[in-house]
């Protein structure tokens, strides 16, 4: 038997799964593209879906931060998405094409998210722009990108149920860490994760700090994030906290901007 072609390398003969090896390359630092960026995701089901009474004085809120800080507007699906996922559920469809049916809706909103952020230089970008992320700052230009995560039909089968584990919270936080963002800011409809959903129960408990693993151990029953983003948080190089703030009320996305401690802060350690 002839012997295997090789190039020489570091990771010569290694099948890049020995932990020995990946131990070797463990916390080695890794560059940060835009350190001073702030990844701002605006919820579907918690901001968008409410329409001009919640959207537009956000929108007035980021523009003009836009003129003061670094910031990439990431969106959610919201109301349309949960009406193609309980169609597809009915029908059957397997996870990977949830997944590719559900992407296109954060693709809707953020079009009309460019589009009313227009007349603040901003620009509807696309996956493959990421890597122009600082040559658009530099013009002055608002990136706004949709949040789902590109794995459409390689999305990883959940552990639980069929609905795609990989949705635009985490997206947004996946190009927070690619990125290696200053912030990675969650706008939700609520003051900040609650034990429970505080619309359900009014005496449900606000988390204003906690650690992803102590988040996980309390197997909570609702969150009002995605659990794939706890989960990713632990593992993070460059993204350490993950804060959740309400957009509903105009000056709260400004005043942690400016490093008041608001809302909930989910930390790596």
């Amino acid at each position: 038997m002839k012997g295997r072609h090789e190039l020489e390398s570091k990771l010569k003969g290694e099948s890049l799964v020995r932990k020995g090896l990946l131990r070797r390359y463990d916390n080695r630092e890794q560059i940060r593209i835009a350190p001073q960026l702030n990844i701002v995701k605006i919820g579907g089901h918690g901001i968008i879906d409410y329409g001009a009474p919640v959207v537009l004085p956000l929108v007035a809120e980021i523009g003009a931060l836009s003129k003061q800080y670094q910031l990439l507007v990431v969106t959610g699906g919201g109301v349309r998405v949960r009406h193609i996922l309980d169609i597809g559920l009915d029908l059957g469809m397997p996870t990977g094409v949830l997944a590719e049916l559900a992407g296109k809706i954060s693709e809707q909103n953020a079009i009309m998210l460019a589009v009313l952020l227009s007349k603040y230089n901003a620009l509807r970008i696309h996956v493959a722009d990421l890597l122009e992320i600082t040559m658009l700052l530099a013009m002055d230009i608002l990136p706004v990108i949709h949040g789902t995560p590109p794995y459409g039909l390689y999305e990883y089968p959940p552990a639980i149920g069929m609905i795609p584990p990989h949705r635009t919270d985490t997206g947004a936080f996946l190009m927070a860490e690619v990125l290696g963002a200053k912030n990675c800011i969650l706008l939700k409809n609520v003051d900040g994760l609650y034990t429970e959903d505080p619309f359900k129960n009014p005496a449900a408990e606000l988390i204003e700090d906690i650690t992803a693993e102590e988040l996980l151990e309390m197997d909570l029953e609702d969150l009002v994030l995605e659990r794939k983003v706890i989960e990713l948080l632990r593992d993070a190089h460059n993204v350490h906290e993950v804060k959740i703030v309400n957009g509903h009320n105009p000056g709260l996305l400004t005043k942690v901007l400016r490093g008041e401690k608001l809302g909930t802060i989910i930390r790596s350690v």
